[in-house]
């Protein structure tokens, strides 16, 4: 574990400062807030007033139009019984028709422009609205800092080592992340990727072959099928290692017990699940932890115990999940290896598995000597959640 970054007296140093800071802000934040609340309300009341104004000036429109409906029937009337009505009356309902259309023309134009003013001032409300939301939750939050700042101060020191930890655990996080996106690269640059590249090749090669030796074609087109299904196979061993499908669909103990299989398989060791308990759906995060930890301590198998036999001993029992990895290998000395940060994947191999557990609420024990094989314990609650994990699951998850 590295040194702490910072010393307790440093860190309140520290806070002491942002603690004054927040105070001198505080009334300025609150200052604020009472700005965007009075222009809000004063935004509210002119939307109120503005909207009767609008309904008196629709009424306004309905009478005028038909006012101005009724004139033009009597300027028509008039036209049309010429005879009956003398000059004077033709040019009066004239005059009347076209006053009225003038005003209803007039009228509607106000009538649209309060409108749109209605609806520049309900955009505006509502944004006044959102950020006196704003302002309310900061200076909520701000009185929250205070408080939580002043009233933890002398107790920050305790926290530190605490603080140290998570800080490590999510640098190695991050190495890891890197370290598995490079191997993703490295895994379809010299299978996939070479073999599509082979693929480009041979198909060239039917093409030019297709039209002159048709048997050679033949050949060529069964070169490529074997291709394509190694293809296959790589970019699904690929996915499985990024995450196993089957967590999802099939939970932890199918998908261990496949995982064995292939792996018995692939490095010829015996190897053997055991189930010594009835089988619980976990949470996600608790199973992708505990396949991950096996696939881990089977990868260290693989590489240095020399072992002929692996068991795997998964219990549900007391609210806990318990694993047991054991291998009947070399050994190792424990205090010797687990000190030295290089050992096991770039150190992030037993160090790593212990910190997922401990992510977790849990812990893992490695018990091992040299020439007495080695044994994996992991114990995790299966009703625990750990704050950083909460924060962090899919960062584990990518592992």
């Amino acid at each position: 574990m590295t040194k702490p970054l910072l010393d307790g007296n440093r860190i309140n140093e520290i806070l002491i400062s942002v603690l004054d800071t927040i105070e001198g802000s505080k009334n300025e934040i609150f200052i604020i807030t009472e700005k965007v609340r009075d222009e809000y309300e004063r935004t509210k009341q002119e939307l109120e007033d503005l909207k009767a104004r609008a309904i008196n000036v629709i009424s306004e429109v309905d009478v005028l139009e038909e006012m101005e409906k009724k004139s033009r029937y009597r300027l028509l009337f008039v036209s049309r019984n010429f005879d009956n009505h003398s000059e004077d009356d033709i040019k009066k309902a004239y005059e009347e028709a076209n006053d009225l259309r003038i005003k209803l023309i007039l009228k509607r134009q106000e009538e649209k422009l309060l409108i749109e003013k209605r609806k520049n001032l309900e955009f505006r409300l509502k944004d006044l609205l959102d950020t006196l939301k704003r302002a309310e939750k900061l200076a909520t939050q701000i009185s929250i800092a205070i408080g939580y700042l002043s009233g933890n101060l002398n107790n920050i020191i305790d926290t530190i080592g605490d603080m140290n930890k998570k800080q490590y655990l999510g640098i190695k996080i991050i190495e890891a992340q890197e370290e598995e996106r490079q191997r993703v690269a490295r895994d379809i640059h010299d299978g996939p990727a070479q073999s599509l590249a082979n693929l480009a090749l041979n198909v060239e090669l039917c093409e030019k072959l297709l039209s002159i030796d048709i048997e050679r074609t033949k050949k060529e087109l069964n070169k490529l099928k074997k291709i394509v299904r190694d293809n296959l196979k790589d970019v699904r061993k690929i996915i499985y290692d990024l995450r196993p499908m089957s967590l999802d669909d099939l939970g932890l103990i199918p998908t261990v017990q496949r995982y064995v299989s292939v792996f018995s398989e692939e490095t010829g060791l015996s190897a053997d699940v055991k189930i010594f308990s009835s089988v619980r759906k976990l949470n996600t995060i608790i199973e992708i932890a505990g396949f991950r930890i096996i696939q881990e301590a089977l990868n260290n198998i693989r590489k240095h115990s020399r072992a002929r036999n692996v068991k795997i001993k998964i219990e549900f029992k007391n609210n806990n999940l318990n694993i047991m990895i054991s291998d009947d290998g070399v050994g190792f000395d424990t205090e010797q290896t687990l000190e030295d940060n290089n050992s096991f994947s770039g150190g992030f191999g037993f160090i790593g598995m212990k910190e997922r557990a401990e992510l977790l609420g849990g812990n893992l024990k490695v018990i091992s000597s040299v020439g007495k094989g080695t044994k994996v314990i992991l114990t995790i609650p299966i009703n625990g959640k750990d704050e950083l994990n909460e924060r962090q699951n899919q960062s584990i998850n990518s592992r």
